[in-house]
């Protein structure tokens, strides 16, 4: 299964007031007040008024994203985080091989990254997106780790994470869905027990 990234988190309120007057800004809602931008070649334009450079080959440590951060994105990015941290992610990883990356800035430069990995053997405390998410603010949970934790596993690429804003969808929908189904499955005179039982 494959799974793609490209977007900016922050604060919701910070990109609320970023974005208010963008056409092509979308906010996807996550866990602890924090939301997800989708970053679109039809945004990068937007904001800086020419089209998205990607660079050539793939990733790695000297050039950690796919979605070059010419100065004028990059300084818009730092300019928002006078209001709080922000964070630029990417990831990708197709079976089972792939990488992350992510930088935050903060009082309008870089705080932290920018921090690439293709191998990600160290803790999953130390890869790239869990350490901005922790920068970024985000607070330890139920789940396993910060990326879990804000819900960045609920959507699988841009387009997953476009109609999630444009519904309107909170990071805790699917949880509720599944919660939903479990106690349809589990309902007397369901007939569905035993057939969970028999498929155990």
């Amino acid at each position: 299964m494959s799974y793609q990234l490209s977007a900016v988190v922050a604060d919701v309120e910070l990109l609320r007031e970023q974005t208010a007057d963008l056409d092509h800004a979308v906010l996807a809602a996550l866990r602890q007040d924090f939301a997800l931008l989708p970053v679109t070649p039809q945004l990068v334009e937007e904001l800086t008024g020419a089209l998205p450079d990607f660079a050539i080959g793939e990733p790695n440590a000297e050039q950690p994203f796919q979605l070059v951060l010419w100065p004028v994105l990059a300084d818009l990015l730092a300019g928002w985080s006078r209001r709080g941290p922000v964070g630029y992610l990417e990831a990708e990883f197709a079976g089972g091989l792939g990488h992350q990356s992510a930088v935050v800035w903060l009082g309008g430069e870089v705080s932290w990254g920018p921090c690439f990995d293709d191998r990600l053997d160290r803790p999953r405390a130390e890869w790239p997106i869990n350490e901005a998410l922790a920068r970024l603010g985000a607070e330890p949970g139920a789940w396993i780790d910060p990326f879990a934790e804000l819900g960045l596993h609920l959507e699988r690429d841009t387009a997953g994470w476009l109609a999630h804003g444009r519904r309107g969808l909170t990071a805790d929908y699917w949880d509720e869905l599944a919660e939903e189904w479990e106690d349809q499955q589990s309902a007397p005179g369901s007939g569905n027990l035993s057939f969970l039982s028999d498929t155990l």
